[in-house]
């Protein structure tokens, strides 16, 4: 099975209050964080991280990682320079890239930390998964609503948890034709194109 996620933050005791994140202390955090995602993922489950695991360092980095399952991919966020510090064990990640374009089952899904405007695909079905911005959950709702197929993948978006690539299919299989003013083939009409 394939997982998203983004902006855990490990060890940020900040990001408690900042976010409103209902833990009283970061190893309170930390710990249900752990226990959410080996909850969801397997050992043979592929998981992309899509930035901000932990801005505490390669120490940190590497204490987290060695507790998650899975087959780890990262999408490098603005949080994630422990990846190019020595002490940082590059094992830990299949693969680390600031940018991925993932096909499943014929449909493209853009991988990026931070909210894009335009993506590649975007008019001919193609998801973005992003995280960065911390949403609530009802920006997800908002983004399908208007036929935006912009995803927060960010645990704050995600009841704390990586979320799957079938409920990602599931979420959006309510609005699988953008609104007609989004629909590629009204604006070549409209335009003459």
């Amino acid at each position: 099975m394939i997982y998203f996620t983004a902006d855990l933050h490990f060890g940020h005791s900040n990001v408690i209050s900042y976010e409103n994140r209902p833990f009283q202390t970061v190893e309170e955090m930390d710990g249900a964080l752990i226990q959410n995602w080996n909850r969801r993922v397997s050992p043979e489950d592929e998981i992309f991280i899509l930035g901000d695991l932990t801005l505490k360092g390669p120490e940190k980095a590497n204490a987290v990682l060695e507790q998650l399952q899975g087959r780890k991919y990262l999408v490098r966020g603005n949080h994630d320079g422990y990846v190019e510090r020595a002490a940082f064990c590059q094992a830990h990640f299949q693969w680390v890239k600031d940018y991925y374009e993932l096909v499943y089952q014929g449909r493209r899904f853009i991988l990026c930390h931070y909210p894009l405007l335009s993506w590649n695909g975007m008019w001919r079905g193609a998801v973005h998964l992003h995280g960065h911005q911390h949403n609530p959950p009802c920006y997800n709702e908002e983004n399908r609503k208007t036929g935006l197929a912009r995803l927060d993948v960010g645990v704050d978006a995600q009841n704390m948890a990586p979320i799957s690539l079938e409920e990602l299919l599931a979420f959006w299989k309510a609005q699988e034709q953008p609104p007609d003013c989004l629909n590629p083939t009204r604006r070549e009409k409209s335009y003459g194109l």
